[in-house]
């Protein structure tokens, strides 16, 4: 099954791939972070920190689709904004149905570990493409670095993570 969730997580990256380019979050940074994802839980990581990594993906895959329909003609809010957010997270939902699966059997804080995670990749993911954005606006529309809009959300992600690691040990 493993193999199985691998390949397929593989075939959608590569599928998204070659759909015209967004500009919202690069590709490059949605598959880092799609493969951080599956490699995490192949090693069996902790669900908190899985579910940062879910939620960096998901809030990139958001951002992706969002720009992809804004530049296709789809001016909405709803189906700009509404609809792919409710998407990439219903997916994530989904991950209680599977079996041996049960909403809160590991907690941290109170709060099941996967959610938190979610929660906590998100935010972190956010505030790196803002950050982002806001080092392009002060450089005068230009990063200071190649693949500076790979490296600063992910590096939110990374500290994300090893703070989550420390708490968990």
């Amino acid at each position: 099954m493993k193999k199985f969730t691998s390949a397929l997580f593989f075939a959608v990256i590569a599928s998204l791939m070659i759909l015209p380019v967004a500009q919202a979050v690069c590709p490059v940074c949605t598959v880092a972070v799609g493969a951080g994802l599956e490699g995490m839980r192949l090693l069996g990581v902790d669900d908190v920190i899985t579910g940062i990594w879910a939620g960096g993906l998901s809030l990139s895959l958001f951002f992706w689709t969002a720009g992809w329909l804004k530049k296709h003609g789809v001016k909405t809010v709803f189906w700009q904004i509404v609809v792919p957010f409710v998407f990439y997270y219903g997916l994530l939902a989904l991950v209680y149905a599977l079996p041996g699966v049960e909403f809160g059997q590991a907690t941290l804080w109170g709060i099941d570990k996967f959610l938190l995670g979610i929660i906590v990749g998100t935010v972190a993911f956010y505030l790196g493409a803002r950050w982002y954005v806001k080092i392009k606006r002060e450089n005068g529309g230009h990063a200071k670095f190649a693949f500076q809009k790979v490296v600063v959300p992910l590096s939110f992600l990374i500290v994300a993570t090893v703070v989550f690691w420390l708490i968990t040990m």
